[in-house]
């Protein structure tokens, strides 16, 4: 039996809910880093200003499931972005071998293809706590010549639209693209996806080797129900007052 979602991690499992309308609700911060000590550095300074954590590639590789207890430990909610994509039958396998972990947000590649996201949602529909799976569909780093590059002769909203619909007819709740193409999404799908947006940056912020970005304030008002927000916080000189100045963004756009 799938059990109660804690009400600190809204989106976790199949069950539709509104996003929160609290600020520290919609905020997530990348823990972009490759140790846990560094990791766990910025997540004390973010306690009790944002509930969600995202740990990827770099940190996971590292660090592994003992960093993610720690990171539950002091009360975040975890978006593990693994954007796995593979064979359907290996993607499955990698859902049950993180299913101990108990995260919330769990990311794949929409272009691992129909069959691919079907098993994907599937595996997880086994699961006593099942985590919403988040269908990526165009990297904030890639823009329109590098889609020409590998063979997809569309712009990067046609091709977010293409993605975010094959991955939605495949029961996946939850879609990654950048700012840019949030009003796309929005007027297509409507108000049930959680619409997951990084490349966020605070105004006055380096785009750094995003492409399509926008500020928090636009992002929320343009339908994202989280922001991904990495170095414009974790390598700021004051990562908890950067925090802060992005939720008192996010707050003023959630009242309008």
């Amino acid at each position: 039996m799938q059990t109660e979602t804690p009400a600190t991690c809204a989106f976790q499992g199949t069950t539709s809910i509104a996003p929160s309308r609290q600020p520290e609700d919609r905020l997530i911060v990348a823990l972009d880093v490759s140790s846990a000590a560094e990791a766990l550095r910025l997540s004390s300074l973010l306690i009790g200003r944002c509930r969600w954590v995202k740990v990827g590639m770099e940190l996971f590789y590292a660090e592994g499931r003992d960093l993610i207890s720690r990171l539950q430990d002091q009360g975040f909610c975890i978006f593990l972005d693994l954007k796995l994509h593979d064979i359907p039958n290996t993607v499955a396998a990698a859902i049950r071998s993180v299913a101990g972990l108990s995260v919330q947000i769990l990311t794949l590649h929409a272009a691992g293809g129909p069959v691919m996201l079907a098993a994907a949602v599937a595996e997880v529909k086994l699961l006593p706590q099942p985590p919403l799976l988040a269908a990526v569909t165009v990297l904030t780093s890639i823009d329109q010549p590098q889609l020409l590059s590998i063979g997809v002769p569309v712009s990067p909203q046609e091709q977010v639209l293409r993605l975010a619909t094959l991955a939605r007819n495949s029961g996946v709740r939850g879609l990654v693209s950048s700012p840019q193409e949030l009003a796309a999404l929005r007027h297509t799908f409507g108000p049930d996806p959680v619409l997951i947006v990084p490349g966020v940056r605070a105004a006055g912020s380096l785009a750094d080797d995003q492409r399509r970005t926008a500020t928090p304030g636009i992002a929320i008002r343009q339908g994202a129900s989280l922001l991904v927000v990495g170095r414009p916080i974790t390598r700021s000189a004051d990562p908890a007052r950067t925090t802060e100045t992005i939720l008192a963004e996010i707050a003023m756009a959630l009242d309008e």
